[in-house]
C-alpha cells in the first residue's frame, strides 16, 4: 500500500481523514471510541443530565422549548421524536433549504412533519448559498459548504430570534467517526467549532461579502459568542447524552416519522436509507474521495462494523466495488447550478485530486493504491 494512506485495522477509516488519530494497534479515534462507549462511558449519568437540562428550560421559550434541525432523514427524525414523546418536549424542527433536492428526501420531510411537529423551513437567499457553494468548490473542494455553513449560523440566529433556548444537533462527527477525540467528554458546541470542524475553516474564505450586504447575509453570519450567552442560547450534541446508533434511528424514524428508502440503494454505497436530502451529497462525498481517499461506502462500512454488523473483510470488499463512484448521473444538475461549462468543473476536480494517491487513467481519477 502507498506509504502515504493506511486504514484502520478495525473499521476501515483512512489515515488521510482530518484530525483523525491511530492508537499503537491501528485502531482509528471512533474505534477507540467505540470501546470507550462500552467500558467507560456512564450513559445513566449522561442521560439524567440531559433530563435536568430539559426539565431547566421546559417552557422556558417562546412557544417552543428547543431546535432540531431535520432534513426528513433519521438522525434528526429520531431526536425530535426523542424529546417529544421520552422527555416531554415541545420541538421545533427546522430545515434549512438544501439545494438540488431530492425528491424522496422531500417526501421523507414531508412525512416527518406529517407525523405530527411544528416545522419550520427556512430558505435562505439561494444565490447567496450559490455563491458560497461555489467559492468552497472552487477553492476547497467543499461543493455543499455554503448550506452547511446556514445549517450553524441561521439557526443559532433563529434561536435567538425565537427566544429559544437549546438546539439539540445530532452527532458529533469527529468522535462518532474519526477526527479529534478533544470534545467527547462535552455537549457543548459553540461557534469556534461549528466554523473550524464542521466548516473546516473555510467560512471566512467562502463568504461572499463583495457581492452581497451586510444585511443580505444576515442568516449566513454567526451571532457572536457574546450575543449567544446574552441570550443564554446552548447548541448540544445529542451524541453525548445518548450512545449514538445511526441503525436505530433508522428503525424509529420508519415507525414514527414515515421515513421512506430508495429502492435502489444511494448511489456510491449499499445502503439506502441515509443522506437522501439533495443530490449534490453525491459530489460532496466524491470531492472527499479524491482528496482524501475514502467516499460514501467507507463511512457507511465503518459505521456497520463498528457496531457489529459487519466484518472488516465485507466491507472491504463492499468499499472496492463503491468508493470509486463517479456522480455522472447528476452532472447535467451539477453544471447548472454551479454555472460551469463541463471542462470548467473537469478543471476544480482536477486541481482537488490528491496526486500523492491518484492518477488520472481515461478522464478519470483511479487510486495509485490497494484496498486492504
Amino acid at each position: 500500500m502507498d506509504k502515504k494512506i493506511f486504514r484502520c485495522k478495525n473499521c476501515l477509516n483512512v489515515s488521510t481523514r482530518d484530525r483523525v488519530e491511530f492508537d499503537e494497534r491501528g485502531f482509528c479515534n471512533a474505534c477507540q471510541w467505540v470501546e470507550e462507549k462500552k467500558k467507560k462511558v456512564d450513559w445513566k449519568s449522561r442521560w439524567n443530565e440531559l433530563e435536568e437540562i430539559c426539565e431547566q428550560h421546559r417552557g422556558q421559550g417562546d412557544g417552543f422549548d428547543c431546535i432540531v434541525p431535520v432534513s426528513g432523514g433519521k438522525d434528526g427524525s429520531y431526536v425530535s421524536y426523542m424529546l417529544k414523546h421520552k422527555l416531554g418536549m415541545n420541538p421545533l424542527a427546522v430545515t434549512i433549504r438544501v439545494p438540488l433536492s431530492d425528491p424522496l428526501g422531500d417526501e421523507n420531510l414531508t412525512n416527518f412533519i406529517d407525523s405530527g411537529y411544528s416545522h419550520v423551513l427556512l430558505s435562505p437567499n439561494m444565490e447567496i448559498m450559490r455563491e458560497m457553494n461555489i467559492n468552497g468548490f472552487k477553492k476547497f473542494g467543499r461543493p455543499m459548504v455554503g448550506w452547511q455553513t446556514f445549517v450553524h449560523s441561521a439557526i443559532r440566529r433563529l434561536a435567538i430570534q425565537y427566544k429559544i433556548p437549546l438546539i439539540f444537533f445530532g452527532e458529533n462527527g469527529d468522535v462518532e467517526y474519526g477526527g479529534s477525540s478533544e470534545s467527547k467528554n462535552t455537549p457543548l458546541v459553540d461557534v469556534s467549532f461549528s466554523k473550524n470542524t464542521y466548516l473546516s475553516g473555510t467560512y471566512d474564505e467562502i463568504l461572499p461579502i463583495d457581492k452581497f450586504s451586510e444585511k443580505e447575509i444576515f442568516w449566513a453570519t454567526f451571532p457572536s459568542e457574546e450575543e449567544i450567552e446574552k441570550h443564554e442560547v446552548k447548541y448540544l450534541h445529542w451524541s453525548y447524552f445518548e450512545n449514538w446508533d445511526p441503525y436505530e434511528h433508522y428503525l424509529v424514524a420508519k415507525e414514527h416519522c414515515g421515513l421512506l428508502e430508495k429502492e435502489n440503494g444511494n448511489d456510491g454505497t449499499y445502503t439506502n436509507f441515509a443522506q437522501t436530502d439533495s443530490v449534490l451529497y453525491s459530489l460532496h462525498t466524491y470531492l472527499m474521495y479524491i482528496k482524501l481517499g475514502f467516499n460514501r461506502c467507507t463511512q457507511d462500512c465503518g459505521i456497520d462494523i463498528r457496531r457489529g454488523a459487519m466484518t472488516r473483510e465485507q466491507g472491504l470488499q463492499l468499499v472496492r466495488i463503491y468508493d470509486n463512484h463517479y456522480p455522472s448521473e447528476f452532472m447535467g444538475e451539477f453544471l447548472k447550478y454551479y454555472k460551469m461549462t463541463q471542462d470548467e468543473f473537469d478543471l476544480i476536480i482536477d486541481r482537488h485530486a490528491n496526486k500523492d494517491i491518484f492518477e488520472k487513467i481515461n478522464s478519470r481519477w483511479m487510486p495509485k493504491y490497494e484496498i486492504e
